[in-house]
């Protein structure tokens, strides 16, 4: 006597459902985006850096041209130089706190709140969940920060014109207003790195304001040449290149140079953040 046995036919892979089908990079992107927009943080620090940079730029273009009588040689030397530089330096130097910030609680966020688990088992390969991620949030750091550049700017602008008149036609002045927010982009990425390195808030939050608030003016304590190419090769100093218009007689990388070894730095830790990733449980 024989019995036959009968088997269920697997079906393909295209007929599974789509939670067991590859994720598409695309869909990681609109996961990754409703995740940041429906975190309330996320438009609290992103109105920071807009009310932050036009605040600090209306304030100190003004206080400029009020006090422009008071200024030494050196002092009106360097704003006539590069009026750019100072209008958007002046704003963005306070505001990119909010992107590190911000950047950090993108990733670490997951971590405390547990929620790095289902991310991780929807996900199985985790370097293009961290990608995404990344990539997410520097487009929205990219656009927010360039409208925000372009309107500081002109406000800016309006200010200096009695004593350092200046428009987006000027040599390089078009260059490093978009380069505002490409280096904002670039240091969103860098924090998002920061915090899947550390995965603690607090821990990420303050060595990274520690890495491009302390470091820059510790590193031009060291003597000689030494001090002048670690200083300039800092991640941040050296972004900050692409945001003016004039490259000054000490300075050691050009703009996009500058630009390039943020990037460069940016790929590292992206790089050391994948790969602690991948071996390290959640």
């Amino acid at each position: 006597m024989t019995t036959s046995v009968r088997t269920t036919p697997v079906p393909a892979a295209s007929a599974l459902p789509d939670a067991f089908a590859p994720s598409r990079f695309r869909d990681l992107m609109r996961s990754e985006w409703t995740k940041i927009r429906s975190v309330r943080s996320t438009m609290w620090a992103l109105g920071t850096l807009v009310v932050a940079t036009l605040g600090f730029t209306t304030l100190l273009t003004w206080l400029a041209t009020s006090q422009w009588d008071t200024f030494t040689p050196v002092q009106k030397a360097a704003v006539m130089a590069d009026p750019t530089g100072q209008i958007l330096g002046s704003g963005f130097q306070f505001s990119q706190l909010a992107i590190c910030v911000l950047g950090v609680l993108v990733m670490t966020g997951e971590y405390s709140s547990g929620t790095i688990q289902a991310s991780l088992l929807a996900v199985p390969r985790r370097t293009p969940m961290l990608l995404a991620k990344a990539l997410v949030f520097g487009l929205l750091v990219l656009v927010v920060a360039e409208a925000t550049a372009f309107v500081s700017f002109l406000i800016g602008a309006a200010i200096l014109h009695s004593i350092a008149p200046v428009s987006l036609s000027d040599p390089g002045v078009l260059r490093a207003v978009i380069g505002v927010g490409l280096y904002a982009a670039v240091l969103g990425v860098f924090a998002v790195a920061v915090g899947a390195i550390v995965r603690h808030t607090a821990g990420a939050i303050a060595g990274l304001i520690g890495f491009v608030l302390v470091l820059s003016p510790l590193a031009l304590l060291l003597p000689g040449t030494v001090g002048a190419h670690i200083h300039a090769y800092l991640p941040t100093v050296a972004g900050q290149a692409i945001a003016t218009t004039v490259q000054g007689p000490d300075d050691l990388l050009s703009a996009w140079q500058g630009f390039g070894v943020f990037v460069l730095w940016t790929v590292a830790l992206l790089a050391l953040a994948n790969y602690l990733l991948k071996r390290r449980d959640a």
